[in-house]
């Protein structure tokens, strides 16, 4: 007779998660930051509200942002004009756009991921798809698998108004995925879409002004699985640790909540504040078992969010100017694209070390970390190895 345990050991992978491969895609409607202001206040027939445009403006200019992508066009907004009021009911409209269009998105993202790994979409065991993006049944784990012709037996989680920190979630549950399953192929995507936040300015709730000034719409993919095949796989990253916490007294610094007018999002202004004060002790329990306490002696792939919270990060861990590079570049080009923007940005370092002919994946350091911040507060932190570059 077989034991549990070896049953158990059997089921098991040998080695750790490896990131295979990663997708990226966006609208293609693309919208220059300089000009968003203008658009903004004449969309939303509000450009009476004079010194609400002078304010909308700094915080445009602050952002450090050049260019963002939206599903949204003059058009689309034009044909529903109660997603450009403040408070008007819009949920069905909007719902409408985000069922149809996240799994859209997620697609692109995915078939570029898929075909970078380079085999067939058959050998894709799991699925793993988030979004902040509207909530249906089936869900667009569904969608997608329809979209992209994937086994209809292919095992599914579909994560709903998780937020910013979920591109982290989503690399921890897709690591437990991959060691525990011996020869799993896991897709993750995360797809979202502004559609559901959009909303006319208000002279009261200046937070939700933040969100207009920096969101935008993207998706990204990664394939992730365990004991690569080093014949037809290449390895990118390895995932050696991943854990979440909630931060102290940070109840309401980052809320979001469905109504009839669409996802209204509130923001305390202590956020910056509050990551930067405690990123030091997730950082510390991450590392500690790996003998590692330089902070710039690793590479870092960290939810923009804003470039308050880059800054004051910054600050607080002595980090050279170098350090947030690729994250600042994917905040510049694309805006805060939620979950995605972790995977953006670790896109962007695994291309930018094979450019310059780094030694590693991680700008040619070994060890790295990966951090999603969002509602509650909440943290993901995820330690990575990188490998080495061909």
């Amino acid at each position: 007779m077989v034991s549990v345990e070896e049953i158990r050991n059997a089921q098991r992978a040998a080695g750790p998660a490896t990131v295979l491969a990663i997708g990226t895609a966006t609208p293609a409607n693309c919208v220059l930051q300089s000009e968003y202001p203008d658009f903004y206040f004449r969309i939303t027939n509000s450009e009476h509200k004079v010194e609400l445009k002078e304010k909308f403006k700094r915080m445009c200019e602050r952002s450090m942002i050049r260019k963002r992508y939206m599903h949204l066009t003059e058009e689309i907004l034009t044909e529903n004009p109660n997603i450009c009021e403040y408070m008007a009911p819009s949920l069905d409209a909007r719902q409408d756009m985000a069922v149809a269009e996240v799994p859209k998105l997620g697609k692109e993202a995915a078939a570029k991921a898929i075909k970078e790994w380079g085999q067939p979409k058959s050998k894709i065991t799991h699925l793993v798809f988030c979004t902040t993006s509207g909530v249906d049944m089936p869900g667009a784990d569904y969608q997608l698998t329809k979209l992209l012709g994937l086994r209809p037996s292919v095992k599914r989680l579909m994560m709903y108004q998780q937020g910013c920190f979920a591109g982290g979630t989503v690399l921890r549950l897709a690591k437990d995925l991959a060691e525990n399953n011996r020869g799993a192929r896991v897709l993750v995507v995360c797809s979202a879409i502004t559609a559901m936040m959009f909303r006319g300015p208000s002279d009261t709730h200046l937070d939700s002004l933040v969100g207009q000034a920096l969101l935008g719409d993207g998706a990204a993919a990664v394939v992730i699985g365990s004991d690569p095949d080093q014949f037809v796989e290449r390895p990118l990253y390895e995932i050696v640790s991943a854990a979440q916490t909630i931060l102290p007294d940070s109840d309401g610094a980052i809320d979001g909540h469905l109504r009839e007018v669409g996802l209204t999002i509130h923001l305390r202004k202590d956020v910056p504040g509050l990551i930067s004060k405690n990123i030091e002790k997730s950082l510390n329990e991450a590392f500690k078992p790996i003998g590692v306490s330089d902070w710039n002696s690793i590479f870092w792939i960290a939810h923009p969010g804003g470039p308050a919270i880059l800054d004051q990060v910054e600050v607080k861990l002595g980090l050279k100017d170098d350090k947030f590079k690729s994250t600042r570049h994917v905040l510049s080009e694309y805006g805060n694209m939620s979950s995605a923007c972790v995977l953006f940005i670790m896109d962007e370092m695994r291309r930018k070390s094979l450019e310059e002919g780094k030694a590693t994946t991680g700008e040619g350091l070994e060890w790295g970390v990966l951090f999603g911040f969002g509602p509650g507060l909440t943290v993901e932190t995820v330690v990575l190895h990188s490998v080495a570059t061909q």
